[in-house]
């Protein structure tokens, strides 16, 4: 029985099988993988900056990996085209997106400074990098509702050497960076109200923001809008808000899925926060020691 598992592990057919089915599946996961980090590295400016260097450049470097890997499914065709559809929305039917974004920039700024009188006011970049991160920030959890795949690949016949060891490693790997990106965007997020001295608005912010995820995962699997829809085709996007938001159907779907995300939140942010706290204590117990062992300087001042 062993001899025959053996064999099957160094089938070279099997190895060559298995490349294939894992490389089907590496251009969108990449694509999709960039879209769930964006947030994760937009957080870095807004909200907070790892003290870990290795964090922020794995995540840098990750992320520009899956954007060169999974642009090859979104060209430059695509991106003129993306282009194009942004300027007919905003400037081919006349002035009222931008008269629309405009008055919603001054409300923007008009609750900036109102809230943050005593901290100074946000810039408007600052303010455009948030509506980027929110928009965004569906992308991360929305890796989850991507198993669809798997059962999609499960049916293709493959051998379930292949399927064990080569798809469900690849599609839990996927979803952990994924979902991972969402937990550490929402705590740094949370770090920054703390310092804002806002602790109490934290968990109303993350089941608001568990909230948002969930109409958007279901406006992107179901109704297959993207995040840029949001510039490309604003009108089209708030109907189908309004109507799935009226419909018993999509709103099920919308609590089933709030109540996984903020289930699995809560589950790894537990897990993570405490990682951070084993390093910080372990960092802390090598500092210790070395402050401990440094030559005291003797500071008192001899009288003459």
């Amino acid at each position: 029985m062993t001899v025959q598992i053996i064999n099957q592990l160094i089938n070279f057919n099997l190895i060559h099988t298995a490349e294939q089915a894992l490389m089907v599946n590496w251009g969108w996961m990449a694509w999709n993988l960039f879209l769930a980090l964006v947030p994760l590295v937009i957080s870095f400016w807004l909200f907070h900056q790892p003290r870990a260097r290795f964090l922020r450049w794995i995540v840098i470097v990750l992320t520009s990996l899956t954007f060169i890997i999974g642009i090859n499914r979104y060209n430059l065709g695509h991106a003129i085209n993306l282009a194009r559809q942004v300027h007919q929305t905003y400037f081919g039917t006349g002035n009222i997106y931008i008269a629309g974004a405009f008055v919603l920039t001054l409300i923007f700024l008009g609750i900036d400074i109102w809230l943050f009188r005593q901290h100074g006011t946000r810039s408007l970049l600052w303010w455009f990098g948030f509506m980027v991160f929110i928009a965004f920030l569906p992308n991360a959890p929305y890796v989850l509702t991507d198993i669809i795949h798997l059962i999609e690949d499960i049916r293709q016949g493959y051998s379930i050497w292949i399927i064990s060891l080569a798809l469900i490693p690849q599609y839990l790997l996927f979803m952990l960076i994924g979902f991972q990106a969402y937990v550490l965007s929402l705590i740094y997020f949370g770090e920054y109200l703390k310092r804002q001295g806002w602790s109490q608005y934290i968990l109303p912010v993350e089941l608001i923001l568990h909230a948002l995820s969930s109409i958007g995962i279901y406006l992107g699997r179901f109704e297959r809008f993207n995040s840029w829809h949001i510039l490309t085709q604003p009108d089209q996007l708030v109907m189908s808000i309004f109507n799935d938001l009226t419909e018993k159907k999509p709103v099920l779907v919308m609590i089933v899925t709030f109540l996984i995300i903020a289930g699995l939140y809560w589950l790894m942010k537990q897990v993570t926060l405490g990682v951070i706290y084993y390093r910080q204590q372990t960092t802390l117990k090598q500092v210790m020691p070395e402050a401990m062992n440094a030559p005291v300087v003797n500071s008192e001042i001899k009288q003459p």
